[in-house]
């Protein structure tokens, strides 16, 4: 298959991983590595358009953070205030406020536009 084109159908995708299996090897500055290049320009268009990935909801941003840096719900207390408003702020009854979402930003590294809810209307 001729790769001048999108890719369009499924089975074009299809190709396109075989023959990146093919070329995973090739060495820089062939005429190989300039193929693999754009087959891999070419799935990844293919798959941001036909299997996108939806930014969390910040509260699964939030836990996932918890999780990666083995953080308990007490620990939360610092960025959303009681113990009760942590257990709210999980359960979705209540929403982070700008200064908790501050907190977070600056005390997790949580991106402001995860926690807003924003990340996916961006893209």
């Amino acid at each position: 298959m001729s790769y001048n084109k999108l890719l369009k159908t499924e089975n074009d995708y299809n190709e396109a991983l075989k023959r990146i299996e093919e070329l995973f090897d090739a060495e820089q500055g062939t005429p190989e590595a300039d193929e693999l290049e754009l087959l891999a320009a070419l799935v990844e268009l293919y798959e941001q358009e036909h299997f996108p990935i939806e930014a969390p909801d910040p509260v699964s941003a939030i836990k996932f953070r918890m999780e990666q840096e083995n953080l308990s719900n007490e620990d939360m207390v610092q960025y959303l205030g009681s113990k009760s408003r942590v257990s709210e702020i999980f359960s979705h009854k209540r929403d982070l406020s700008i200064s908790m979402i501050r907190k977070l930003v600056t005390g997790l590294h949580i991106p402001a536009e995860v926690l807003l809810g924003t990340a996916a209307q961006a893209h």
